[in-house]
This record gives C-alpha cells, structure tokens and sequence, in this order.
C-alpha cells in the first residue's frame, strides 16, 4: 500500500498525526448510507464495511464493527478513553466506546470523516493510489473512470506553491499548480505500471504547451510518484514510448500536496452528460 505522507493536505494532517477532532456534524460521510468500504485516508487499508455504519447522532461517522486486524485500539493520551488507529500506518482515526447500547453488539466507533476514504466496494482489503496530470481534469477522470480496477477518482490541483488553492486562482496561472487527478485502485485488478500505461494513451504526451485547445501551464502533462517503484515504473514507461520515436513532454515529479477541486468540478461529464473535447484514446504499448 501506497504512504500518502506528502500529499495530504493540512486539515487532514492536524486529523490522522496530530490527533486533532474535526468538527461535529461537519464530516462529508456523518450521514452517507452507501454500499462500500471505508479505507484509511492515509494509507489505503479497508477498514471499515458499510454495514457496520450507524447513524449515532453524535456528529461523527459511527461504525459497530472494524474489519478483523485492520484497527488498533490505543490508551488515549488523556487517560479516560481509548483511541483507535489504523493497524497499519497508525493514522488517527478517532475513539472506541463500549456500553452504549446503540446496537446489539453495543460497540461504537467514533472516527473522523477527514480520516477516510470511500470507495462503493463491499470485498476490497487494501488500495493503491497513483496522481497525473493530463489537462483538463474533467476528461481525464472521464476516462479513468472506465478503467478496470479504479476503485474512486477525485480531481484536484497539484505542484504549486499556495495552500487550498482555488479554480479561478489556478486559471490566473499564479500558484504554480497543476489540474490532476487523484486515481485510487485495486491493485489485485490493475497495477500501477497498467494504470500509468493507460494515463499514456487517453492524452497525448508528446504536447508541451499544454492539452488540445486547453493552453497554459495547469494543463501539462506530470506523473507525480509516492516512492521509488512508482518513479522507477513511470520512467521506464517514459523511456519506452521514447524509443518508439514519440519525444515525450511528461514530467515525472515526486508527489505534493493534493487540494480536492470544487464540487462541481467532481464527475464533471457524468453530471452533465457531455463529452470530452480534448481527450481520446490512443492505444500506445
């Protein structure tokens, strides 16, 4: 599984290392009820099962059941309560409390929402994560979106210099960041050399000034890399597609910090039933 140390934004690093509460009844998944798993944001592990989810009425995602061995429970610093972290990267992930009475196995879970993820699979363990950049966002999540394996997409902004940066801050061209997108994946159905094979393929890499029509630096082409697998993989890729005579603009960088875009910006082509202008795929290896 992928560490995700240096891309997690600050509020959900104050959350998952330095053990801060998010607000009550401010968590994007305090009342989601679909079917799917609830991974730790900062490593991936399957944590949680949707139907262990109950609606507590405390302000906080609720859950009566941890997946077996994927949650440890810790002495709170404070000496009454007991905290949970991932059994993995020992993210913070909240508090347990025994004796409620709120279900039949009168368990409960307190954990904050900025500590997961969620992807609509009921049988998923673990989670790999990759970010590119390959233009307009909006396309490339369209296609993305149909690959096998991809488990969740988000797109965002990479690569610059200002915290939370905005859309009409990035389209000014003065933060430095790029539009990207966050792709995490089965890694039993896709690995990450297949995934970035297929970022190959839907843009065209070979462009320098940015995407299409789609000018300006938020539009070029970047693989941003967790470790050295991935940087190791992605050059490898790069090298090949090179010596096949293609002269490849992709920059390979290590991984930043990744700010989610506005919401309107999520499933863009799914919520409007457009089309892509600027993407299409090109079959390259």
């Amino acid at each position: 599984m992928t560490m995700k140390t240096n891309s997690l934004p600050a509020q959900i690093v104050r959350i998952v290392r330095d053990k801060a509460t998010e607000y009550p009844f401010s968590g994007e998944y305090d009342n989601t009820d679909e079917p799917g798993t609830y991974l730790c944001r900062q490593c991936g592990l399957a944590l949680f099962r949707s139907q262990s989810k109950f609606h507590s009425g405390c302000g906080w995602p609720s859950f009566d059941e941890e997946i077996p061995d994927a949650v440890k429970r810790v002495p709170d610093a404070d000496g009454r309560r007991m905290e949970i972290v991932c059994a993995h990267c020992d993210a913070h992930l909240g508090h347990v409390f025994i004796g409620e009475s709120l279900t039949e196995k009168n368990l409960r879970h307190c954990v904050n929402s900025l500590s997961l993820d969620f992807v609509p699979d009921l049988t998923i363990m673990d989670t790999e994560e990759a970010i590119f950049a390959a233009g307009c966002f909006w396309g490339v999540e369209y296609y993305f979106q149909q690959l096998n394996g991809v488990l969740k997409t988000e797109v965002g902004y990479s690569g610059g210099h200002k915290e939370n940066p905005t859309y009409e801050e990035i389209c000014a061209g003065n933060t430095g960041h790029f539009e990207v997108i966050r792709v995490l994946y089965d890694p039993k159905k896709v690995s990450f050399e297949q995934v970035t094979q297929y970022f190959f393929e839907i843009h065209d890499p070979t462009q320098r000034n940015g995407q299409g029509p789609d000018l300006g630096e938020q539009y070029l082409s970047v693989i941003f890399f967790f470790n050295n697998a991935q940087k190791n993989s992605a050059e490898k890729l790069k090298s090949a597609l090179e010596k096949k005579g293609l002269h490849i603009a992709t920059q390979i960088l290590p991984v930043s910090v990744f700010w989610r875009a506005e919401k309107y910006h999520q499933d863009y082509y799914t919520k409007t039933g457009k089309q892509p202008y600027c993407h299409h795929y090109v079959k390259r290896f």
